[in-house]
């Protein structure tokens, strides 16, 4: 499955940030009414940590839409990893309209780059082999493109979408439908063209699978020499795909086994945002 685009997000992206402004700001933000309206200021946000960046897109139309007058000079992309104290970004305009915008920017930011980096770093572990890591579902309602987008700026990939763009058949679904081969059938016969994936939990199920024309095979928690029969018996006939119980100790010998992909939800759920700062001047 492709890769999100951030062409692709324009509209995702202008609606996300309305919706965290009107949170934040709501009626008024009351505290920046203590500034002058004419008084004008400058501000660098740096970054407290190494980290790999994404989001710049989401801070550009923060200030866009709260103030068009506020001027946004980046001095980084999105991509790219930045180092402790690193300055990221450079802001000029009205100070109500930076510090009125300065924690929703700064949410996306910090949230995105968080993505970013753990994508990175489990990319990093597997940069030897010829693995793909993907991402899951497991995203923060709302957010779901945001962070499929800054997975792909940590070099890693995107899985389906949501429950509309491909098939997961899992244990319950089997178990619903009648079995492997019945659920197989009935996805090519439902929607002809989308990719079909079912999930298997031993070589038995793995060779019904095979032998349904399932385009991809998600091997759960099988063991390392399970894995490794599996490829062989596939012999490149679907995509292979490991998930479940994986870790950082466990991602490269899992990758050494010759599936094709590894699906990781910590990639998205279990991060911790990157710490940011802004500094005003006037």
């Amino acid at each position: 499955m492709p890769n999100l685009r951030l062409a692709d997000l324009t509209a995702e992206i202008e609606a996300n940030v309305r919706r965290a402004l009107l949170e934040d700001i709501g009626s008024g933000d009351i505290t920046a009414q203590l500034i002058p309206a004419e008084r004008l200021a400058k501000a660098t946000i740096i970054t407290r940590q190494d980290c790999v960046v994404a989001g710049t897109a989401w801070v550009d139309a923060v200030f866009r839409q709260l103030d068009p007058r506020v001027a946004v000079h980046w001095q980084v992309v999105d991509g790219q990893r930045a180092t402790a104290n690193q300055a990221l970004f450079h802001l000029e305009g009205p100070a109500r309209s930076l510090l009125s915008g300065e924690r929703t920017a700064l949410n996306f930011l910090q949230m995105l780059s968080a993505v970013a980096t753990q994508a990175q770093a489990l990319a990093d572990k597997v940069a030897a082999t010829q693995v793909k890591l993907l991402d899951t579902r497991k995203t923060l309602p709302g957010l779901r493109l945001a962070q499929k987008y800054a997975v792909t700026c940590g070099g890693c990939h995107n899985h389906r979408i949501g429950l509309y763009d491909a098939f997961l058949i899992k244990e319950n679904h089997i178990a619903a439908s009648g079995g492997i081969a019945q659920a197989i059938s009935a996805a090519h016969r439902i929607a002809p063209g989308k990719p079909v994936e079912i999930e298997v939990e031993s070589l038995e199920e793995l060779r019904e699978a095979l032998a349904a024309g399932a385009d991809i095979i998600m091997l759960d928690e099988l063991s390392h020499d399970d894995m490794r029969e599996a490829v062989r018996l596939n012999a490149g006939k679907a995509k292979l795909e490991a998930s479940g119980g994986i870790n950082e100790s466990t991602l490269l010998p899992i990758a050494q086994t010759g599936v094709d992909y590894i699906s990781i939800g910590a990639m998205t759920k279990d991060v911790k945002a990157i710490d940011l700062s802004m500094r005003l001047s006037l």
